[in-house]
This record gives structure tokens, C-alpha cells and sequence, in this order.
């Protein structure tokens, strides 16, 4: 389903952000991608999306190749971003179905999809509103509401949960698991260690651009019994 072949970021800087990482997420699993700060994650994150072109390798997103055919990788994929950036002029109704008419869904789905989502995130009495007048957490849910209105294959996140409510955050928790029940994929990244260990089927860790770790939550902890997150900082400290 989503295919990351040896991709290496180097910025004009010389930094290496990301070292040839290889990831091969299958259809109907829910995919945790955790690392320390500066580890990689976002800058992985942004070449899966297309937002920034790897320095080398390339990334597949059911079978479309996001360098050679980013228009149809693209259309395989909703992302929410760890910032909730929006054109803030704009009521959230609009912002809803410019997402729509950009994936080509029917009037009738969006209209279901619409009331659907936004009822439980419980943010329909906004969608009147101008963005601007939106709280970063009304901003959030309104771009998770934009993400899941097409139904895309992939589902890619990073950070989701910051700036949501318990009650959202639940929401979400239990919208992902339905859309990888349905046969959908979700990716997402998170510093809440303890939500990826009870909601992934595999997680990766990254650790200063490289793969450190990939596995169920089981494997990376070798059936010890402690937490992921105890696992995590022991991987991940500098020694």
C-alpha cells in the first residue's frame, strides 16, 4: 500500500535528516512512526506527501510513484500536518468542500461525510465561521474532518493528537482503527508513546535520520515487560 525505497534527505546544508530508509506499510494496518526530537519523522512525513523531493530513493502510495506521478500518489492519500495551517478567510463549510471538489466527491457522500464528521468532532456549529476565528483545536478537527471526507486508501497523520480534547482524541483513536477495519492504511507519527503502543499493529523508530527499530510493539520490546516508551528512551538516548 505505502512504499518508502531508500530515501535519503540531505539538505543544502549537508545535514542528513533521513538515511536510505526503507518502509513497506500494508494495506489495513495502523502504522506508528515514532523518534526523538529532529529525529526525521516530519521530514520523512513531507517526502511520503510530496511536499519536499527526497535527495535520493523514491515513495510508492498503491502503486503510484510520488516523484513520477505525484498527481495520481496524491490522490491515494489525505494528510493532516503537525501545524493545522488553513486559509483563514474562509468559513470551515468552504474550506470542507474545496477538500471535496479536489478528490471529486459527489454531493451526496459529502453531504453525508460532512455531518457525519463534523457532528462528532462537534464543530457543525462552526462551519458557518470564518477560520480565523477557530481555535487551534477547532482548527485541527477541521482539518481531520477535510482528511477523512474522501476516504482515501491512506490516511497519514503526524501529530494528530496534539491540541484535541480527550473526547476527540477518542473520536480519532476510533476513527482510524474503522477506516484500517474497512481496508484503509493509516500512518501517523506521535510523541504519545502510549497510544502507539496500544493502537499500532507495527511501529517504526527512527533515531537521528536511520531505522532503529520496526516490528509489532511486542517485537521491539521482546516480549519484556515494559512500557514501548521505556524501550524508546533506552534506544534512543546518546550515549
Amino acid at each position: 500500500m505505502l512504499q518508502v525505497n531508500r530515501v535519503t534527505k540531505v539538505y543544502t546544508n549537508g545535514k542528513k535528516a533521513v538515511d536510505t530508509l526503507d518502509l513497506d506499510i500494508k494495506k489495513g494496518e495502523i502504522f506508528g512512526f515514532i523518534g526523538p526530537n529532529g529525529a526525521g519523522k516530519t521530514t520523512t512525513l513531507k517526502m511520503i506527501t510530496g511536499i519536499i523531493a527526497p535527495t535520493e530513493g523514491d515513495v510508492l502510495i498503491n502503486g503510484h510513484s510520488i516523484l513520477k506521478d505525484a498527481v495520481g500518489a496524491k490522490h491515494q492519500f489525505t494528510f493532516v500536518p503537525d501545524h493545522p495551517e488553513i486559509y483563514d478567510a474562509i468559513k470551515g463549510i468552504e474550506y470542507l468542500n474545496f477538500i471535496a471538489d479536489m478528490y471529486d466527491v459527489n454531493k451526496e457522500e459529502r453531504r453525508q461525510r460532512i455531518e457525519k464528521y463534523t457532528k462528532i468532532f462537534q464543530i457543525e456549529d462552526a462551519l458557518s465561521q470564518t477560520v480565523n476565528s477557530y481555535s487551534h483545536g477547532m482548527r485541527q478537527k477541521l482539518m481531520i474532518c477535510g482528511a477523512l471526507l474522501p476516504n482515501p486508501n491512506v490516511f497519514i497523520l503526524d501529530e494528530p493528537h496534539v491540541g484535541l480534547d480527550p473526547h476527540s482524541a477518542k473520536v480519532l483513536k476510533d476513527l482510524m482503527k474503522e477506516h484500517c477495519d474497512n481496508g484503509g492504511t493509516v500512518l501517523f507519527s506521535s510523541h504519545v508513546l502510549e497510544v502507539v503502543e496500544n493502537l499500532c499493529d507495527r511501529v517504526a523508530i527512527i533515531h537521528k535520520g536511520k531505522l532503529i527499530a520496526l516490528g509489532t510493539p511486542e517485537e521491539i520490546k521482546h516480549d519484556r515487560s515494559v512500557s514501548l516508551e521505556d524501550i524508546f528512551l533506552e534506544m534512543t538516548k546518546d550515549e
